[in-house]
């Protein structure tokens, strides 16, 4: 049987329009699984990134710079780079894997709830936060060599090399770094292992002077030859332990230290105005109210309000008033507490809040935490690298406090962290930062301390959109929100985004901290009018991140204009 001509030519036409069909789509498949991006890292320290950035240039991934990084800072930024504290990481892979690493520090197995109470039940503030019995079990390195070991590309060797180099050869200190030694310095003198090495024979070091760190470069190594057990086992963990003997009050033990492990955790996921938000989960805080407060913007049109006007800045405020209320109850570590993870995050919720709000100011003693039915220091650091591929982490680090418990691990050469002051050590009472807490963040053994780092992943279309994070204590998250807000509601260029000054509020106390520049003089008179009390302040973070165009493609990268930072790109080879 023939078939007609035009019959023919008819389906000849149709098989070729279906084949170029079949080949448009596999072709846009085939673009999508293999773009490439401008690397890009991000740090607060502009040796820590070049160190990340050669990293890259070598072949590694964005796991293996972040690593690199990660102890290079604890070289070259001791005042929150470390080994000797803690932190998060979150990992969004090429192939759209969303990972998080919780390395928190965890509280030694002889820590009692009431461990910082004086005789008359008040909190005794100095015990927890300086000298040695401020110090958690740190779980840095653990951290940092699990997620290398899973997510990596290269051996530990590799990436811990340039630190040992910078640690051993020394390098010259910035003008930032020297002026940080010299506003510790009186504190400094008070720790014979830690004047040894961050004075100079007891004399301020100056700008420009070489610092070597011989102890630490030989802890270095032996992370780098033995791995985990390099400083949980062995001659590392024999000084932790030593350092803890000096001192009557010292309590972490070489069974606290043999027994730290990072966990892997689920990310905590949000939508905003169709951008995706990854972020940290409990013993974070960050992720949770971070989405929380995304939930409850997302029903107005800050746009229209204009940027850091009155009505806008009312908004975030009370939002942040409700989040951090929410925070002090519900928030701690989910292996001792049950957390409503889902109901805070939850669209419904943040839409009951929004419906709170309405038009007025709310004094913080009538905000209560919300939910029912259901049974940092300013010191710490964050960087955000991606690579070629599309993997792009980000990482928020810390010891808390600046210097943290300032006290160095005689003959290892690295400063505990003070982060034993981030639990609640009486419920009710404020931490450093002014944070409440309550029976979710009690200090028990092995428990890790709530904490408000906030590293974060924006997706668009699937795609990164941006890489971001920043230290500030109790101020991490809402700095961490205005970023987005900025970058997805204003349209901001990372630059932008990241250097326009902004607000806090956290509950208690009953102020709006306004960065210097964020608002103007009428602007400040019409929120004293609307009832707000307001407090200067220089700013309210270092952030670190980087904006990915979902148009372009084009990477670009800022670190916050009140450090001394680095963003740097690495384009193709």
């Amino acid at each position: 049987m023939s078939v007609p001509e035009s019959n023919y030519f008819s389906c000849r036409k149709l098989l070729y329009s279906l084949f170029f069909v079949l080949l448009i789509i596999f072709s846009v498949n085939l673009r999508a699984q293999t773009t490439k991006y401008e690397g890009m890292v991000v740090s607060a320290d502009s040796i820590a990134t070049e160190v990340g950035v050669q990293i890259l240039k070598e072949g590694g991934n964005a796991v293996d710079a972040a690593v690199a990084v990660g102890f290079a800072l604890a070289v070259t930024y001791p005042v929150a780079g470390n080994i000797g504290g803690g932190g998060f990481m979150v990992l969004r892979t090429a192939s759209g894997e969303e990972i998080t690493i919780d390395y928190r520090e965890k509280a030694p197995a002889a820590a009692t709830r009431d461990m910082y109470l004086d005789e008359q039940g008040e909190v005794n503030h100095e015990l927890a936060t300086e000298g040695i019995l401020s110090a958690g079990v740190p779980g840095s390195v653990y951290g940092m060599l699990e997620m290398l070991k899973k997510y990596g590309t290269m051996p530990r060797e590799k990436v811990i090399a340039p630190a040992i180099k910078l640690a051993r050869e020394g390098f010259a200190l910035p003008v930032s770094t020297a002026h940080s030694f010299e506003k510790y310095y009186e504190t400094f003198l008070k720790y014979p292992s830690t004047s040894a090495i961050f004075t100079k024979d007891g004399e301020l070091f100056q700008p420009g002077d070489i610092f070597k760190q011989t102890d630490l470069a030989n802890t270095l190594e032996r992370i780098s030859k033995f791995g985990i057990e390099g400083f949980y086992e062995g001659e590392t963990a024999d000084l932790i332990v030593k350092q803890m003997q000096t001192s009557s009050s010292g309590i972490i033990t070489k069974e606290d230290l043999a027994g730290y492990r990072a966990i892997e955790r689920k990310p905590v996921i949000g939508n905003y105005r169709g951008y995706k938000i990854i972020s940290m989960a409990p013993p974070s805080s960050g992720g949770v109210a971070l989405i929380e407060m995304l939930n409850i913007l997302e029903n107005h049109d800050l746009k229209s309000y204009g940027h850091n006007s009155p009505e806008y800045i009312r908004i975030l405020a009370e939002t942040m008033r409700r989040a951090y209320a929410d925070r002090s109850k519900y928030l701690g570590d989910p292996d001792f507490y049950d957390i409503p993870v889902e109901e805070l995050t939850s669209k419904e919720y943040g839409k009951q809040l929004f419906n709170e709000i309405g038009d007025r100011v709310t004094p913080s003693e009538e905000v209560e935490p919300g939910l029912t039915n259901f049974f940092e220091s300013s010191e710490t650091t964050h960087y955000s690298i991606l690579d070629s591929s599309g993997n792009a982490v980000s990482v928020t680090t810390t010891i808390n406090s600046g210097y943290g418990s300032k006290v160095v691990v005689k003959g290892a050469g690295f400063f505990l962290n003070n982060e034993m002051d981030d639990f609640s050590a009486k419920p009710g009472v404020p931490n450093q930062f002014g944070l409440l807490g309550n029976e979710a963040n009690s200090i028990q053994p092995g428990k890790r301390m709530l904490s408000s780092m906030t590293p974060t992943i924006v997706l668009k279309d699937g795609k990164p959109f941006l890489i971001v994070g920043t230290p500030g204590g109790s101020t991490i998250i809402t700095s961490v929100l205005q970023v987005i807000l900025n970058a997805i509601d204003f349209d901001m260029d990372v630059e932008r985004a990241v250097n326009t000054p902004f607000i806090h509020h956290q509950w208690y106390p009953e102020v709006i901290s306004v960065e210097t520049g964020a608002i103007t003089e009428e602007t400040a008179e019409k929120l004293i009018e609307m009832g707000y009390h307001l407090t200067d302040i220089e700013f309210l973070g270092l952030m670190e991140a980087i904006r990915i165009d979902p148009a372009t493609g084009k990477v670009t990268g800022a670190s916050d204009r009140a450090g001394a930072g680095l963003a740097k790109g690495v384009s193709e080879k």
